[in-house]
């Protein structure tokens, strides 16, 4: 349950337990004062999401105001496994069994693109240090059988995604662990979240943009040419383009109810354990929850999954530590090793019906955007939005704006991208 909404968007207790970091190791980008002077963007949100977006569109000399009632990076994004993949948790074969080949195999090759895009935007920023390239290695499960994973290699291959289909003994050969099938994709990272975060920002804001924390937007009025905000306390700013990229905190006037929200469970071994496979991959499987795993810089195994549809923080955090004992116990089949938990935690992420996220013009208030990267990749979600409203604050249509549209479920939507 969400806690009662004070603010533009919903006031969540977001994530709870012991993570591998500690806020203790943060350098926090530290608050300015909010001009009086108008803006051109206004990012509400400071997770990961908002600060791909300050990166991106402060390089064009726009104008930006960022704003958040958290410090910076301190929401979901603290919680974050930060598995970049452009695999989507609805497999490419259901969706096409959805739409039709030809649009999902448009929707996923899209979201590649953003992944390789954030991947060579973050090494020419010189932030290399903080990530670290890695294969995806997605198991057979309840989803897809052996026989089901192969046609979803086959159809990936069909549209240039780079992905190859292993029986079982290749897997156990080349990864070490128990004998599954499996797709091998090359194209994925791991990010140190917070740090990425932190740096983006900061990199922003020395291109002149505005950060302001704790700062509670609590309405958002049509102006003129653009957006008057309002804050808590009787502070007020006026943007031409407003960003929601609340993340998992709903502004619920304006994202559609199809964007639903869970709970995922996430534990980690001690530093020193990895690894415990071979070839270095990001793994996770066909199944619904599935698990997912990788190892960090100091060694540790980091796991989850086990995921439940309540939000309610009580019954989430009473939870954690049956859930952990699972993941670990999984862990255990998978690799043929004990599996100690060192830490343990759970956190709130968005979920949507194709597993595609919710970036686009809204419908109540012309100049205001929804940035949501609902559906399981988050960050490279993130990317995606970038690329996006780059593209479409000046004035350009993006040619997926269809694909990703926020109020694609609706009944009205055909009629709605007619009008656009």
């Amino acid at each position: 349950m969400a806690q009662p909404t004070t603010g533009l968007s919903e006031g969540r207790n977001l994530h709870s337990g012991s993570v591998p970091w500690r806020e203790a190791d943060w350098t926090l980008p530290p608050a300015g004062g909010l001009s009086r002077d108008a803006v051109d963007i206004a990012i509400i949100g400071t997770g990961i999401m908002g600060a791909i977006l300050a990166e991106r569109l402060s390089a064009g000399g726009r104008r930006l105001a960022l704003l958040d009632r958290r410090p910076p990076g301190c929401g979901s994004t603290a919680a974050s496994t930060a598995q970049l993949m452009w695999a989507m948790d609805v497999p490419m074969l259901t969706l096409a069994g959805q739409i039709g080949e030809t649009e999902a195999a448009r929707r996923w090759t899209r979201v590649l693109g953003a992944v390789r895009d954030l991947s060579e935007r973050i090494e020419a920023m010189g932030l290399s240090a903080l990530k670290q390239d890695c294969p995806t290695l997605y198991l057979a499960g309840g989803l897809l059988d052996d026989e089901a994973l192969a046609a979803e290699a086959a159809m990936h291959r069909r549209h240039g995604l780079p992905s190859q289909w292993l029986d079982g003994n290749q897997v156990r050969e080349r990864f070490g662990i128990a004998p599954r099938a499996a797709i091998l994709s090359d194209g994925g990272f791991t990010v140190d979240p917070v740090r990425l975060c932190h740096a983006l920002i900061e990199l922003a804001v020395s291109r002149g943009a505005a950060l302001a924390w704790p700062v509670n937007v609590i309405g958002l009025h049509p102006d003129g040419d653009g957006v008057h905000i309002e804050m808590e306390g009787g502070e007020s700013l006026h943007a031409g383009e407003v960003i929601l990229a609340t993340g998992y905190e709903r502004p619920t006037l304006f994202l559609p109810p199809a964007f639903s929200l869970l709970t995922s469970f996430v534990m980690a071994t001690p530093p020193g354990m990895a690894p415990l496979w071979k070839g270095n991959a990001m793994i996770w499987e066909a199944s619904d929850p599935y698990l997912y795993l990788r190892t960090d810089a100091s060694g540790r195994i980091i796991a989850g999954g086990e995921d439940i549809e309540e939000t309610d923080a009580d019954t989430r955090d009473a939870l954690i530590s049956q859930k952990a004992g699972v993941i670990a116990a999984k862990l255990e089949t998978l690799l043929g090793a004990p599996v100690p938990i060192d830490r343990q935690w759970a956190a709130t992420f968005g979920a949507s019906p194709d597993g595609l996220p919710a970036i686009g013009a809204t419908s109540l208030m012309p100049h205001v955007w929804l940035a949501a990267g609902y559906g399981g990749n988050g960050i490279a979600f993130a990317s995606l939005a970038a690329q996006m409203l780059e593209r479409e604050l000046a004035g350009e249509a993006d040619p997926d704006r269809d694909a990703i549209d926020p109020y694609r479920f609706e009944s009205n939507a055909g009629q709605r991208a007619a009008d656009r």
